[in-house]
């Protein structure tokens, strides 16, 4: 089992930026390639970045292509969304996911159903 608590979440205005971070327990994180997913009011969950499990590979959404920095700490158990430039379209809740793979260290992956754990979320609300 994996345990994922995000933080970081909060309110802020329009161009501003938010670091999101994740800290995962329970097991060998270096086992987990990770991501990240938001959910608006209203919407379905959608992918926002995804990282492999020895970050050396990376994906972005197109929305949030240019803004957006996942990493990951391995030693540390952690995972970050570096969030940059935010607009009030980027409001939603976030949540960090693990999704298990003792095989592909350079893998990722960029749908929900893909992954096996995932965090409570964190909102995070952009101001216009």
């Amino acid at each position: 089992q994996v345990q994922l608590v995000e933080s970081g979440g909060g309110l802020v205005q329009a161009g501003g930026s938010l670091r999101l971070s994740c800290a995962a327990s329970g097991r060998t994180f270096s086992s987990d390639a990770m991501g990240w997913f938001r959910q608006a009011s209203g919407k379905e969950r959608e992918f926002v970045a995804a990282i492999s499990r020895n970050g050396g590979n990376t994906a972005y959404a197109d929305s949030v292509k240019g803004r957006f920095t996942i990493s990951r700490d391995n030693a540390k158990n952690m995972v970050y969304l570096q969030m940059n430039n935010l607009d009030p379209e980027d409001t939603a809740v976030y949540y960090c996911a693990a999704h298990t793979d003792f095989i592909f260290p350079g893998k990722i992956w960029v749908t929900s159903a893909e992954y096996h754990y995932w965090g409570q979320g964190t909102q995070v609300t952009v101001s216009s």
